[in-house]
């Protein structure tokens, strides 16, 4: 089946036609800068001109950095506040004509790592972490996920802790690799006391880097990098309205 993965970051709004049976985007995927404010409508606009710019008449699987259940938005950390309550669904199918699926961003990238990447065959508990404007997650229980995890907003030194770990802090601040390391072993000490995962995968565009920081992680579980990178919340949302 082909459906059109589009991922919403706080960043970057990407997207690319996938083939769901093989896990492989079709196409070099094209990238739009998040409009800021980063409005529903205006979001809706990018999604809209991603579609366009590949032809495109069929389904669609949309991912998006907050709790989504049912099409409808319920938080907004690194969006504008006005998508809380949105039904995106409804207003992304407005805009593109087409039948459309929302899911949260860290369960895409961890439905495409769990078919097609690092977590293919695994059983047990596997955490799926992506690093980048935040952190997003998700968890999987034998293979069945537990949705809109959002464990990137668990509290580190009184702060959400994707404000001290996220890849674009490690900008930001300009932190070496090392000192990068010490906030995200923290913050993964954290995690792995409270669900006690038998494995966890790195996501995010970071992970391209993996060899610079995941030897200065410390945990008990065995922990890999995506093998998908950052095209896993592109093909994860077309998995997720193949779903549908």
């Amino acid at each position: 089946m082909k459906v059109l993965g589009i991922d919403i970051g706080g960043t970057g709004i990407k997207g690319a036609p996938v083939d769901t049976e093989k896990g492989e985007m079709l196409a070099e995927r094209q990238r739009i800068p998040t409009p800021h404010p980063s409005k529903p409508d205006a979001v809706a606009d990018v999604v809209a001109e991603i579609a366009t710019h590949f032809k495109w008449k069929g389904p669609i699987g949309c991912t998006f950095p907050a709790i989504v259940k049912g099409g409808t938005v319920y938080s907004a950390a690194n969006v504008d506040k006005g998508w809380i309550g949105t039904n995106g669904q409804a207003l992304f199918e407005e805009k593109t004509n087409c039948p459309v699926v929302v899911v949260n961003d860290g369960d895409a990238a961890g439905i495409a790592e769990m078919r097609f990447g690092a977590g293919k065959g695994q059983n047990g508990v596997v955490i799926m972490l992506t690093f980048g404007t935040g952190i997003g997650s998700a968890i999987f229980i034998d293979g069945k996920l537990l949705p809109n995890t959002e464990l990137g907003h668990l509290e580190i030194r009184g702060k959400d802790a994707e404000h001290r770990a996220a890849d674009i802090i490690r900008q930001q601040k300009d932190l070496s690799w090392q000192k990068w390391a010490e906030r995200v072993d923290e913050y993964l000490q954290r995690v792995e006391f409270l669900f006690s995962p038998d494995l966890f995968i790195f996501g995010g565009g970071v992970s391209k880097k993996h060899e610079r920081f995941l030897p200065l992680l410390n945990t008990r579980a065995p922990i890999v990098p995506a093998q998908l990178f950052n095209d896993a919340g592109i093909v994860g949302a077309a998995l997720a309205a193949e779903g549908e």
